[in-house]
């Protein structure tokens, strides 16, 4: 079992502390976490930074923490571009980039970004494959729906080889298959339930044994959303949450692993037990505190047994 923490994104106007993400930065690393990983949020009224721009910061900041960002929808990125940023950010923290993508589903503002819904599983097949042939060709000509290329090339390819580990997002069982097929770990959203989780690592288990696939090269992850403390803590939790996803029912909360450290760890059993190889710890406030008690009261509780 491996523990992650999430990258503090949430950002009021002007109210950005540099000092504040570096010492974060740097306890995390002490801490012993393998990685620290973002989420994008472009359009929305929850002050979110950029992942890149977030993860280019943190591997300035770090030495040995692995950097990631679950998920980019690739639908709403142009895959040259992205695979521009992610090969130079792979190049800048050594080989310490995880990448997550995913559709995203039909309810996005497409129009804000150069795109529609039509053909949304074809075009994020395509860009994905338009990425790695980018990463690993010398020189390139691609003929897609989407996309064409004529004799390019991209230089620096990204310092991992063939490219950073890829990690897909979803819950349809079409994703699950398609993680398999084309990923190297599913990632499970902080939006769904250990339950809920729990029969997507079961149908990513049956898709590794239809395409013949060996389930150690596979990995299996989830985030989840964690406050620890007593009363009051689940409240905080989910009013966060409400933030984060306005359009989201009343049940939100119940996503949510929070209260004394005790129950924070018996909780997370749960989600090891479920399948999650690697938690993503995401504490939704008080973040240095929140991951100071996570990796002193809680974690080790998990290590023990």
């Amino acid at each position: 079992m491996k523990f992650a923490i999430a990258i503090p994104q949430f950002v009021e106007d002007g109210s950005f502390d540099p000092a504040a993400l570096r010492e974060f930065l740097r306890a995390a690393e002490e801490f012993g976490f393998e990685s620290g990983w973002t989420q994008e949020q472009v359009l929305g009224s929850m002050p979110s930074l950029s992942p890149l721009e977030t993860m280019a910061y943190a591997a300035a900041c770090t030495e040995r923490l692995r950097l990631g960002c679950v998920v980019f929808v690739l639908p709403l990125h142009t895959p040259v571009h992205l695979a521009k940023s992610l090969a130079s950010l792979d190049q800048l923290s050594r080989g310490r980039l995880e990448i997550g993508v995913g559709t995203g589903g039909r309810g996005r503002m497409f129009s804000a970004f150069g795109s529609t819904p039509d053909g949304l599983v074809a075009r994020f097949n395509e860009g994905l494959e338009l990425m790695k042939k980018l990463w690993t060709e010398p020189r390139l000509t691609f003929e897609g729906r989407f996309w064409q290329l004529d004799g390019v090339s991209m230089e620096p390819k990204p310092f991992q080889k063939p490219y950073p580990p890829i990690w897909f997002g979803g819950s349809a069982p079409a994703a699950l298959r398609r993680a398999v097929r084309h990923g190297d770990g599913f990632f499970g959203a902080g939006s769904q339930t250990t339950e809920q989780f729990a029969g997507q690592v079961l149908a990513v288990r049956e898709a590794l044994a239809e395409q013949g696939k060996d389930p150690a090269t596979f990995r299996i992850a989830k985030r989840v959303y964690i406050g620890v403390g007593e009363e009051g803590v689940r409240q905080r939790v989910t009013d966060t949450l409400r933030r984060i996803y306005p359009h989201a029912g009343p049940e939100i909360g119940a996503v949510a692993v929070a209260g004394p450290p005790d129950e924070c760890a018996e909780e997370l059993r749960a989600v090891a037990a479920a399948g999650a190889e690697l938690i993503l710890l995401n504490p939704v406030f008080d973040e240095a505190e929140q991951m100071h008690r996570l990796a002193t009261e809680v974690v080790p509780q998990l290590a023990d047994g």
